[in-house]
């Protein structure tokens, strides 16, 4: 079976905005689209004080117009629809666990660059191991002010396996036809705040080492995919800041988060969360081990 693209509808401008955005990616895939809305009964917000009933018509009536918008748009598209009782957040990450791409609407800022991750959308994104999308209204493709066109941007951390975060990035390059660029951003070692002499030539000795491993971490993939043109920007600081900023005009921003099995603690590092909520461009957060 192909690995669809899933994306959540509540019936607000910004799902309707991502599953614009998801339409397009899975044809750009050549997958199936399957259109997702689900019914937390009776705790369902959008349609309060309505019966059991209504809110299943009304769920049904907004995922059919939702299809036959995007076939308008996509002839050729194969589209499901889905209507699961569940907690949206529970139901969303059943709904991805065969997919290849989740994708979710978030509000926007409004004038400032960034993102408002709701709860739904935060607890999704730490609950399944599909890669999961943030999209804007800003980012619809068939919008005016879109965000859809421009490079990709990767964060790879010399520290942690990289590889199905820079897998994803390369094979969305290569769909696009667009370049891609890695940032890492990298911190002098603790001990050098108690040395009483810095000597300026060991950050730059460093700073070049660390360019030099980023490099050799993308070589494989640059052989892997020798038509997507790579870059890389290595620089001292925050990783989250360095990527925020290489948003402006980014098509995409591809981040990783730690796998973790425990429920105690934080599921989402402070780099995706710095970039969820501040990047100028939608965000795909893919989880690794």
């Amino acid at each position: 079976m192909k690995q669809h693209v899933t994306v959540g509808l509540d019936g607000s401008p910004e799902s309707r905005a991502a599953a614009r955005w998801a339409a397009r990616e899975a044809v750009l895939r050549k997958v199936p689209l399957r259109l997702v809305h689900a019914v937390d009964w009776p705790l369902d917000p959008v349609l309060p004080g309505l019966g059991h009933q209504d809110v299943d018509r009304w769920a049904d009536q907004a995922l059919t117009e939702a299809a036959q918008e995007l076939h308008g748009r996509h002839q050729n598209l194969e589209i499901t629809t889905r209507c699961p009782t569940a907690r949206p957040a529970a139901a969303l990450a059943a709904e991805a666990a065969d997919a290849g791409l989740l994708v979710l609407g978030s509000r926007g800022l409004g004038g400032v660059v960034g993102f408002v991750v709701g709860s739904v959308a935060m607890s999704t994104v730490v609950a399944t191991d599909t890669p999961v999308a943030l999209v804007r209204v800003a980012d619809d493709p068939d919008g005016p002010g879109t965000g859809s066109g421009g490079e990709i941007v990767v964060g790879v951390d010399i520290h942690e396996a990289c590889d199905r975060v820079l897998a994803f990035a390369f094979e969305e390059a290569a769909r696009r036809n667009c370049p891609l660029r890695a940032v890492h951003g990298w911190k002098m070692p603790a001990a050098y705040s108690y040395v009483p002499f810095f000597d300026p030539d060991n950050e730059r000795d460093i700073g070049s080492s660390v360019t030099h491993m980023v490099g050799d971490m993308l070589l494989a993939w640059q052989h892997k995919f020798p038509d997507v043109k790579v870059s890389h920007n290595v620089s001292m600081g925050s990783a989250g800041e360095h990527l925020v900023r290489a948003s402006q005009g980014a098509g995409l921003v591809v981040v990783g988060r730690r796998l973790r099995r425990s429920p105690l603690g934080a599921h989402l590092g402070p780099v995706a969360h710095a970039v969820l909520h501040h990047s100028a461009a939608p965000v795909v957060v893919i989880a690794h081990d």
